[in-house]
């Protein structure tokens, strides 16, 4: 089968690899869309220090955000699995440890990340294996490119979630990428008050395009507090903007993760009394975003630029992912497409 293979930093390629066979509790997953994030890019130009954090080694195969059809069962899958529209699952706990024990298998020290951790080839490819019990069965209603766009969604879905927030809270943004803009659209079905905070003028404008009414860039910002910040950025000083907008007993959410590491000023959480907390993953939140999509409560498609086949990746990779001007932030592949 063909498959999108990084075999070293910056090198990239199709390549014709050996079809998977699915294990016990396995299945094969055709892929029929499949999403490109910021964690992949950073992948095929990461250095090995980078690669070593991710506990993987090249040649990497890339992909977690997927839909697809499931295509062959291991042995010990019921017969019913076959032939199921599905997403699933990125984090893949061992199981056995307490944290998986105790609901928290996405912060596994053993875990499996599709790929993107200890070498579980992910599905920017025709065909790949995942554990049947990582899967969400995909209703009729929501399309194959909304199906690849489960996984940012449940990140979303899960930042807005832990905001805590009642209806009609003021929330603010951080960031109007894939997440950030996700992350507006699942607090306006919340019943919040939506504000989003950018740098670039095409992203901003891009926001206010797709509903987002309130958008600016911070030299713009409102002299004001919110109930509740969300920072979906990859910027190294958007924590300690967060912690500065969020009224005194108010959450600040961090999901977006910074290259360098991040300052904040913790006398500030202090004497507000705020509270300040981490989401890593959207594996608690992929049913609820299945749900929003399928109901209509959360259109993520106006988020696609483009899709493209496997064969356009490296070039696209090579140069940054760039956006295509005017339109969303998020590329889509189609591995059927030669």
């Amino acid at each position: 089968m063909r498959a999108f293979v990084v075999q070293a930093r910056e090198c990239g390629g199709v390549r014709e690899v050996d079809s998977p066979t699915p294990g016990p509790g396995q299945v094969a997953i055709d892929v029929r869309r499949a999403g490109v994030c910021g964690t992949d890019v950073s992948l095929y130009f990461g250095d090995d220090e980078r690669i070593r954090r991710a506990r993987s080694h090249h040649p990497l195969r890339l992909g977690h955000e997927w839909a697809g059809v499931v295509s062959a069962l291991g042995p010990g899958v019921e017969a019913s699995w076959l032939g199921r529209r599905v997403t699933g699952d990125t984090m893949i706990g061992c199981g056995h440890c307490e944290r998986c024990r105790s609901g928290f298998h996405h912060l596994c020290e053993d875990r499996y990340e599709v790929g993107v951790r200890r070498d579980w080839p992910g599905a920017l490819a025709e065909r790949f294996v995942m554990p049947v019990d990582s899967l969400f069965v995909l209703p009729e209603s929501v399309t194959w490119e909304m199906g690849a766009l489960v996984e940012p969604g449940a990140n979303a879905y899960r930042a807005v979630h832990a905001t805590q927030a009642p209806p009609g809270a003021r929330v603010l943004v951080i960031g109007p990428g894939t997440i950030g803009l996700l992350c507006a659209w699942f607090a306006d079905a919340a019943g919040l008050d939506v504000d989003i905070v950018g740098v670039t003028k095409p992203s901003l404008d891009f926001a206010r395009e797709v509903g987002i009414g309130r958008a600016s860039t911070i030299e713009d910002l409102p002299e004001t507090e919110w109930d509740a910040v969300i920072d979906a950025s990859t910027g190294a000083d958007a924590p300690a903007l967060a912690v500065r907008s969020v009224r005194p007993g108010g959450r600040v959410v961090l999901i977006g993760i910074a290259e360098q590491p991040s300052e904040v000023d913790t006398r500030v959480l202090v004497r507000k009394e705020a509270t300040a907390t981490g989401v890593l993953g959207g594996s608690l939140g992929l049913q609820a975003t299945i749900d929003a999509y399928a109901s209509g409560a959360v259109n993520p498609l106006p988020l696609i630029s483009r899709t493209v086949g496997l064969e356009d990746l490296d070039a696209l990779f090579a140069a940054g992912m760039p956006q295509v001007e005017g339109r969303g932030p998020k590329t889509l592949v189609d591995p059927t497409r030669h």
